[in-house]
């Protein structure tokens, strides 16, 4: 069978990889066709049509300011999938983009699965009524969507985060600290993001840790899309190494995390890495979201928990002087650290185990052979 995926961001691009892994395991003859990034390339063995880094716009006022690009990619997907006629698009993800080719496919009579939930439990839950008209399936990766979805009339399939069959199948780096040039003092990972504008709002503040804490190292995880030099304009002459396609085998060896909200909070909580979560972006699209988003914590862990399980600090409180407290108390044998690591077991809990991937694979194939 023929499948068409679309991701928009470093994230689902992993998932999407993945997926695609499962995906030829249980269909022997499936062909891809794919918007993503380098991992999904590799998975599905071709260049993506449109690269996940030419997609990846964060927050409202952004969103905007790119609002020609956004359209001519659509424009692009939507010929595209036209030409292709899969027997499914597998939408991960990325809500923003998704859901306008979920209705395009859908008029077009293209099945449509979406594989990872869009957050519309955070705000605006009233789209769940537009999801049930224009997807065929939903596959969610968070414990409480199912209930979610339930409340409105939808059965949606449950399969498990993605993101323990990620980390499960990862070769950690026994050499990773003598590869790397790191020296023998403690690690405080630096997860700044996937996104420039993530990035350039955030590394800065991360980059005061140098200061606050000379008995430890700083290393940032890069993102793929970025180079070293990138990083060196933050950096300067301070002596902080950037490692890329490494992220977990850092966290693995980190004594904590400063960690931009989004994915990677999980990652850390399921490394179970002490992490303070940072956010900060433009002050309108913080304004319009703090009107929008109905749920009380903006990091996975807490979201999954259902209780304050690691600190956030968000736009004003995001700043070098809390982001060094808070962190402090993560550092050697302290209260504040033990009752985190023992919130990652709550949380290693509510999880469940890994295989995600092989079971959203079979419930697609099966439903497609089966005309669902």
């Amino acid at each position: 069978m023929k499948y068409y995926l679309i991701a928009g961001e470093t994230s689902g691009d992993l998932h999407g990889a993945n997926l695609i892994k499962a995906l030829r395991q249980e269909d022997t003859e499936a062909e891809f066709r794919i918007v993503g990034g380098d991992q999904m390339a590799l998975a599905a063995e071709q260049q993506p049509l449109i690269h996940a880094s030419e997609m990846a716009f964060m927050g409202f006022v952004e969103v905007v300011k790119n609002l020609g690009a956004i359209s001519r990619n659509l424009k692009k997907v939507k010929e595209d999938l036209l030409r292709y006629r899969p027997d499914t698009v597998i939408l991960i993800d990325f809500p923003g983009f998704n859901m306008k080719i979920a209705s395009f496919a859908k008029r077009h009579g293209i099945r449509v699965c979406y594989y990872i939930s869009p957050k519309i439990w955070a705000w605006n839950q009233g789209r769940v009524h537009k999801i049930k008209k224009v997807v065929d399936h939903m596959f969610c990766i968070l414990p409480f969507e199912v209930d979610f979805y339930r409340h409105f009339g939808m059965e949606v399939d449950y399969v498990g985060n993605p993101l323990l069959d990620a980390i499960d199948a990862y070769e950690f780096n026994p050499n990773f600290i003598s590869d790397n040039g790191l020296g023998d003092d403690p690690i405080i990972a630096l997860l700044p993001g996937s996104r420039k504008m993530e990035i350039e709002q955030l590394l800065p503040d991360m980059m005061e840790m140098y200061y606050a804490f000379p008995k430890h190292q700083l290393v940032i995880a890069g993102a793929p899309n970025f180079d070293e030099e990138y990083y060196r304009q933050f950096t300067g002459t301070l002596d902080i190494p950037v490692v890329f396609g490494q992220t977990y085998d850092l966290l693995k060896h980190a004594e904590a995390a400063v960690v931009t909200s989004g994915t990677a909070t999980l990652e850390a909580g399921i490394l179970k890495v002490p992490q303070v979560v940072v956010y900060k972006a433009n002050p309108l699209t913080v304004m319009i979201a703090r009107k929008l988003i109905t749920v009380r914590f903006i990091s996975l862990v807490n979201l999954i928990n259902d209780y304050l399980s690691v600190i956030e600090l968000i736009q004003k409180d995001c700043n070098p002087e809390e982001i060094r407290d808070e962190l402090g108390r993560l550092i050697g044998e302290s209260e504040h650290r033990a009752s985190v690591l023992e919130n990652y077991e709550v949380l290693a809990e509510k999880l469940g185990k890994p295989g995600a991937s092989k079971k959203a694979a079979g419930l697609i194939v099966r439903y497609l052979k089966e005309g669902d």
